[in-house]
Order: structure tokens, then C-alpha cells, then sequence
């Protein structure tokens, strides 16, 4: 499996080509829409950097000021991603505005989209590697990066659909105003970036589902406890961390109290990848009988 530091890197060159071949169509053609496209690619480069730096600095091991990690890092990048995606978004509502009023015919448009579509072919496959990947390494940074690359396919299929209803039609204002409607498709795309990776920022619980596995797994393994209450996840990255009070018979000794704590820690770790559990031991006059109720404690 390529690790974050490689796949963010492959992105960087991914981004050069893509944004050669799109300002090379843009070039050939004069067309204001896939001036927008290349635009866009523009902001696939830089969010790609953001990205690559992100990751590194999320990879640092924790030190005396960052107890925690340096795993947000990944957010903070994400939230940049959003911010850029939507300034692209107002340069080319400007090209798209200066277009509407003065249409302009598109030079060598099968040329032009001929290239067009090549680089959105490439940047299709990089986005699904992207995405399948930052899921699977719990990147926020990489899936903000797929995701972004995705509604670019998705704009410039629409643009090269646009450009030839044009082209066909002679209504070359059509271009302009195929610009304005993939810029208000980035603003939509940016924002949602942005929404995503505050959440992380927040300390956002786990997904549901994980959070019921979570449970079950301290149900089913803290046998000798009397209950878990308190339960609290938090998301960082690709780091998950649990924490909750676990609540032992007031005669158990630290020892055997301890060796609960090892058995659930070890089950949580075999089931969730990069966790951190934090178990606060309390005596059984502490019982909240509410949480997780542990049955046959004694």
C-alpha cells in the first residue's frame, strides 16, 4: 500500500500534466470555459501542495507542545483546499462575465476538446485512487484532494458537452455561460470541503456505526466490570481516540482492574487501526447505571 507522503507527492505530477494539457486546450481554442478548466487545475496544483505538507507535518510524532499529534494538520490543509477552490470559483465568474458580453467564435474547438479530454480522463482515474485511498488511510487531506479532483471531471464533462452545442449552433455565448455555471459548481464543491474538514477541527464523533462497534466491543469484553459510562471518540486524521469511565467491583484489586482495561484496549486496537483509548478506573459507588452495563461482572 503507498503510503499519504507518496500518493500526495504522485498528485503533484498528476496536477502538472493536467494543468498542461488544459492550458494547452485553452490555448488552441480561446475558449473562456476551458480557461476556466485550466483555472481550475491551477487550484488542483496548489491544494495538491497544501496537501503534501499537510501530511508531513500530520506524520510528526507528538512533543511537548502537541501532547496529541500533529494529525489536525490534514484539516487545516482541507479547509485551505475549500478557500481556494472558491477563489477560483470568482475568477472565472469574472471571465465568464467579460465572455457573456462580448461572445467570442472558438478556434479549433475538436482540437481543443480532444485535449480537454484526455486531461479529464486523467484526472478521473487520479481522483477515484484519491478517494479509495485517503478512506482507506483515513486521510482527510487526500479524500478533500479526490474529492475536489472529481467535481472537476464533472465540470469540464459539462464543458466539453457546452462547447460543442456551441460550436454546432453558433451561439458561442453558450461559453460564457457554461463559465458561469461550473464556477457556482466549485463554490458548492469548495464549501462542502470546507464543512467537512471544520467538523474534524470540532472534534467530531466517530461515524455511528463505528461508534455501536465501539460499544459492543467494550460490552463484550470487559467481563469482571460493572459498566462503562461516559463514553466520548474523536476523530484526528487517521487517528481515532476513546475515552470513557469503566466502573469495577469496589473490592477488585488494581491489578485485576488493570488487566480488564489491557483486554478491552487489546480488542479496540485489533478492530480499529491507529486508536487511542484512554479507560478511567472507578470504584462501583461511582456506578452511573446508565452507558454500557456489563453483564456477569462477578
Amino acid at each position: 500500500m503507498l503510503s499519504p507522503m507518496k500518493i500526495a507527492a504522485t498528485s503533484l505530477l498528476v496536477g502538472l500534466v493536467v494543468l498542461a494539457l488544459k492550458s494547452f486546450a485553452w490555448w488552441t481554442t480561446g475558449s473562456v470555459a476551458l480557461l476556466s478548466d485550466a483555472l481550475e487545475s491551477i487550484v488542483n496544483l496548489a491544494t495538491a501542495l497544501a496537501a503534501l505538507i499537510a501530511i508531513k507535518i500530520a506524520a510528526l510524532p507528538a512533543d511537548e507542545n502537541h501532547p496529541f499529534g500533529h494529525h489536525k494538520a490534514e484539516y487545516f490543509s482541507a479547509v485551505l483546499e475549500g478557500v481556494l477552490i472558491i477563489i477560483a470559483a470568482f475568477f472565472i465568474l469574472r471571465e465568464a462575465y467579460v465572455g457573456y458580453f462580448d461572445p467570442q467564435p472558438i478556434a479549433a474547438p475538436l482540437e481543443g476538446l480532444l485535449i480537454n479530454g484526455v486531461a479529464t480522463l486523467i484526472n478521473g482515474g487520479w481522483a477515484w485512487v484519491l478517494v479509495r485511498q485517503g478512506h482507506k488511510l483515513r486521510s482527510p487531506a487526500l479524500v478533500a484532494d479526490g474529492k475536489h479532483l472529481w467535481s472537476d471531471v464533472i465540470s469540464s464533462m459539462g464543458i466539453v458537452t457546452g462547447v460543442l452545442v456551441a460550436w454546432g449552433t453558433d451561439l458561442w455565448v453558450l461559453d460564457a455561460v457554461l463559465a458561469a455555471v461550473v464556477a457556482v459548481h466549485i463554490l458548492i464543491s469548495g464549501s462542502r470541503v470546507i464543512i467537512g474538514s471544520l467538523n474534524g477541527l470540532m472534534d467530531e464523533s466517530v461515524p455511528k456505526p463505528v461508534l455501536v462497534t465501539i460499544r459492543q466491543i467494550i460490552s463484550d469484553h470487559a467481563d469482571g466490570a460493572v459498566e462503562a459510562h461516559d463514553l466520548k471518540t474523536r476523530q484526528a486524521a487517521s487517528i481515532v481516540f476513546i475515552e470513557f469511565h469503566l466502573v469495577v467491583p469496589g473490592d477488585m484489586t488494581v491489578f485485576d482492574s488493570h488487566e480488564i482495561c489491557d483486554r478491552i484496549e487489546r480488542a479496540l486496537e485489533d478492530e480499529i487501526a491507529d486508536v487511542q483509548v484512554t479507560i478511567h478506573v472507578e470504584p462501583e459507588h461511582k456506578s452511573k447505571h446508565s452507558g454500557i452495563v456489563i453483564l456477569d461482572c462477578r
